[in-house]
């Protein structure tokens, strides 16, 4: 009975989560019947002409189901928002959510993209915390990023300080806050602790290297092997990486070697799964946790019995999704999680992943470009 209790409440939440996506995904929002000119003296009126967009009609590989189209822009409404996209990102769900495999799917015809910056072009008579110029970014996903310019709720945005980077920005609301929160939530950290990570060089990945070392964390970082290892390397330490090594070697002797050097990890982050997520069980300490938020090699989590019996560690999930969700009600933990990004952004302790950006009529390069192997940079929209 128990168990049929707690399934019943997991399916509810699921569906509150999905009503609550799909209200953000709609292609082009009802016209809303025009307020009086209230105390802003801020009139609404009928967007004029349209906005380019990559949109899917179907599910399917992204480079043959995504379309460029033109779509007609709503008209402002009392508590809406004009904004104008200046640059989204193609991330992994992204890619998933176009093929039909993600965890939450849009209505289809769908606008793609979930992740991105905008700046506001005009507000409704009802709109008290956004004004024209101000940067925002999406509060969850479902958005549809990917176009040029949209007609959305105030409540569906966020401000966020136009001092930092623009390819900060547009990547900020997901890899980072996932970044932050699964170093923040899950374990005890002090300066000097060690934290292991898979997939070091995701975006994800990145951003735990450079927050970690903001915080003064030791970082043990797993990548697969590949030719330009080397530079790869090079490049993860200038981040802040204290360790990076290929997943051959953590398998090996070797890395009893390592652990004379630093601690053993009280925290694990694995985007990976499979015998990698399996290795990086077997390296945590005594009461520690393996958190994953990814599964790019489509394999389970295999968990030694071992693990589980004599170190006591713990294995957890997180989707910053359902973070955003649950705090749905209270912005202030968002907001501070933001503010402490972009103090990180300011202080040069955090930068964008690396990026290629792309014009929107060249989709089809960047979406092929995000699907492939040993990616070494993120495709960005630039709008």
């Amino acid at each position: 009975m128990k168990s049929s209790l707690l399934l019943s409440v997991f399916l509810r939440q699921c569906a509150e989560t999905r009503t609550n996506f799909r209200s953000f995904s709609s292609v082009v929002l009802k016209r809303q019947v025009p307020c009086s000119p209230g105390p802003r003296g801020m009139q609404p009126r009928f967007a004029s002409g349209g906005c380019s967009a990559l949109m899917f009609r179907r599910h399917g590989e992204p480079s043959q189901v995504v379309e460029l189209e033109t779509l007609e822009l709503s008209s402002v409404g009392a508590n809406d928002v004009l904004v104008r996209m200046l640059a989204a990102p193609i991330n992994p769900a992204d890619i998933n959510m176009v093929q039909g495999t993600y965890a939450i799917l849009p209505e289809l015809p769908a606008v793609g993209g979930n992740e991105g910056v905008a700046q506001v072009v005009e507000v409704g008579c009802q709109v008290t915390t956004l004004k024209p110029g101000d940067w925002v970014i999406p509060k969850d996903a479902g958005l549809g990023t990917w176009r040029t310019a949209a007609v959305v709720s105030e409540n569906s945005l966020i401000q966020l300080p136009s001092d930092i980077p623009l390819l900060s920005a547009a990547t900020l609301s997901v890899n980072p806050c996932t970044a932050l929160r699964m170093l923040s939530d899950f374990q005890e950290l002090q300066a000097g602790d060690t934290v292991i990570q898979n997939a070091a060089n995701s975006g994800v990945g990145q951003a735990v290297i450079q927050i970690a070392a903001a915080r003064g964390l030791t970082t043990i970082n797993i990548v697969r092997d590949r030719p330009q290892f080397n530079q790869l390397s090079d490049r993860l330490k200038a981040m802040g990486a204290s360790h990076v090594i290929t997943e051959e070697v953590l398998r090996l002797p070797p890395m009893q070697e390592l652990f004379k050097t630093c601690p053993k990890p009280k925290l694990a982050l694995n985007g990976v799964g499979g015998k990698s997520a399996t290795e990086l069980l077997r390296h945590l300490e005594h009461g520690g946790t393996m958190v994953t938020y990814g599964g790019m090699s489509k394999r389970p989590v295999t968990i030694p019995v071992g693990a589980l019996i004599f170190k006591d560690v713990k294995v957890r999930g997180f989707w910053v999704t359902k973070w955003k969700a649950n705090h749905a009600h209270d912005e202030k933990p968002f907001i501070d999680m933001l503010d402490e990004l972009c103090t990180l952004i300011r202080q040069g302790k955090l930068t964008a992943p690396v990026c290629n950006q792309v014009e929107l009529g060249d989709h089809r390069r960047a979406l092929e470009a995000a699907m492939e192997p040993y990616a070494s940079a993120k495709q960005i929209l630039i709008l």
